[in-house]
């Protein structure tokens, strides 16, 4: 029963910033597997930033003005929004996963920009104005 809140979206003009945050509770913590979709009006949703079990990745155009991050004594997700423009505008979802099995060695790899998270928060609104 994993359940992830965010917090923090908001309306800001072009070039300012937001740090949105996802409390998680254990069920969704736990899933070692963390990331940030968003979706705009009209436009499919995309994967913002995904970090676990070593890795960290950004879709290009966020690259270098967003900051994922975790804090693990309190359980919480982080998205750093740097240099806001108003494409960046959307609805934006943190997500959780304890990843799929792999052989070859045995691990669980995380699903990255793939949307098959298990946990999904309900979304917090970013809008960037011109």
């Amino acid at each position: 029963q994993g359940t992830l809140v965010e917090s923090g979206g908001g309306s800001v003009q072009a070039g300012g910033s937001l740090r949105l945050s996802c409390a998680a509770n254990r069920d969704a913590y736990g899933s070692s597997c963390f990331g940030w979709f968003r979706q705009a009006p009209g436009k499919e949703r995309e994967g913002v930033a995904h970090i676990g079990r070593g890795n960290t990745g950004y879709v290009y155009s966020v690259n270098g003005r967003f900051t994922i991050s975790i804090d693990n004594a309190k359980n919480t997700l982080y998205l750093q929004l740097n240099s806001l423009k108003p494409e960046d505008t959307a609805m934006y979802y943190c997500v959780s996963d304890k990843g799929r099995l792999r052989p070859s060695p045995l691990r669980r790899d995380c699903p990255g920009f793939n949307g098959s998270y298990r946990y999904w928060g309900p979304g917090t609104q970013v809008t960037v104005s011109s």
